[in-house]
């Protein structure tokens, strides 16, 4: 589905997100601005989404069942594919020290929920474009 979407130059973004609600909402207006959104609802399956499809960016949440954001992003950093994939994290998590490991680990980009859908999409503009 993904080579399909590339080959007509539209960009795919993974969501790794637990909570049906946060991803509906956020792939609908990703969908909407044109870009093909595939979504694991915990962070292994985002991986197995990730190894299977080319994807131009992620948004991770990092309070996920099975395997945490953390860890999908240790993990995203660490394999050859998926090194550069830019990831947005969007989470509740606010602490200082969560934002910094997520930078550090290789986030992009840092979003506290609640959030505002049209920000992220800004955000995912700003970072791979139309």
């Amino acid at each position: 589905m993904s080579s399909n979407a590339r080959e007509n130059g539209t960009k795919t973004i993974v969501i790794a997100e637990d909570e049906p609600q946060i991803a509906n909402i956020v792939k609908y207006k990703l969908e909407k601005s044109g870009y093909n959104v595939l979504w694991g609802e915990n962070g292994r399956k985002a991986l197995e989404i990730l190894n299977e499809n080319d994807a131009d960016l992620v948004i991770l949440d990092l309070m996920m069942p099975v395997m945490d954001g953390f860890e999908v992003l240790k993990n995203l950093k660490s394999n050859q594919k998926t090194k550069d994939i830019p990831v947005i994290i969007l989470t509740a998590k606010r602490m200082e020290e969560d934002v910094l490991k997520g930078f550090d680990l290789g986030a992009e980009d840092y979003v506290i929920k609640p959030f505002s859908v049209s920000e992220v999409l800004a955000r995912v503009r700003r970072i791979i474009g139309d």
